[in-house]
């Protein structure tokens, strides 16, 4: 699961993850707020601007998280643009991610080669698993690249767009079926358009799993209560 920190109020970070916990959610994906989140589509973008409203910050973020390992036991991971950790710190970012719990960090516009080159070794000290993403198409020479560096999973991008909500997967089989082919080490979990049963069967048919998001994000907003919104997504994705 994918929610924006700081929304829809600013102090919600921490009942959302525990509420998400207690409703059987494996993992969840804690979003940092950022005025140009280029990989996300008007509803993340939309929350992300009321969150920076609400008065969110890295900085705030981690204040909150900081007794988040109280109560909640799965797996988080940071997602956030390259920006906005830059002007906070590559190395303080990771150290208060390593602080808090958390486990990985998704960066979507933090090119590979200068991971590698440049903050992978910053990661590792903090015990940090970087989650690199793919999509339809990624030859499959970068995907057994980022499946040789990465030891905690591969998050597949269901289309070459933005977040979203969509109907059906039915047209996504090929792709779903072209990677599950490669026989890569590590699993898979996918992501954008997670809406309904029906792609939610599909992506547990085809990968080890889904990353929800924007139909989260619009559960929230419709509600603009936690407990609501979580009891609101998991009956759509029922329908």
């Amino acid at each position: 699961m994918y929610f924006t920190a700081g929304f829809p109020k600013l102090e919600d970070t921490l009942p959302t993850l525990e509420c998400l916990q207690a409703k059987g959610v494996d993992l969840v994906e804690v979003g940092v707020p950022f005025s140009d989140p280029l990989a996300d589509g008007i509803v993340i973008q939309n929350s992300s601007q009321q969150a920076l409203k609400n008065g969110m910050s890295i900085r705030k973020l981690f204040e909150q998280l900081t007794p988040v390992r109280e109560t909640v036991h799965i797996p988080l991971v940071m997602m956030g643009y390259l920006n906005p950790i830059m002007q906070f710190g590559f190395d303080a970012f990771c150290a208060e991610c390593s602080r808090v719990g958390v486990d990985a960090m998704i960066i979507p516009d933090l090119p590979m080669s200068d991971y590698l080159n440049q903050y992978k070794a910053i990661a590792e000290k903090y015990g940090l698993e970087f989650i690199f993403l793919i999509t339809p198409e990624t030859s499959d020479e970068r995907i057994r690249e980022i499946d040789s560096h990465t030891n905690g999973f591969i998050y597949m991008v269901s289309s070459a767009a933005v977040t979203g909500t969509q109907n059906s997967f039915d047209s996504k089989v090929d792709y779903f079926n072209r990677i599950n082919s490669m026989n890569l080490k590590n699993p898979r979990l996918i992501g954008f358009g997670i809406s309904n049963k029906a792609t939610l069967d599909t992506v547990n048919e085809y990968s080890s799993g889904a990353i929800i998001g924007s139909a989260f994000i619009k559960a929230l907003n419709e509600t603009q209560d936690v407990e609501k919104g979580v009891e609101l997504l998991l009956k759509r994705l029922g329908e």
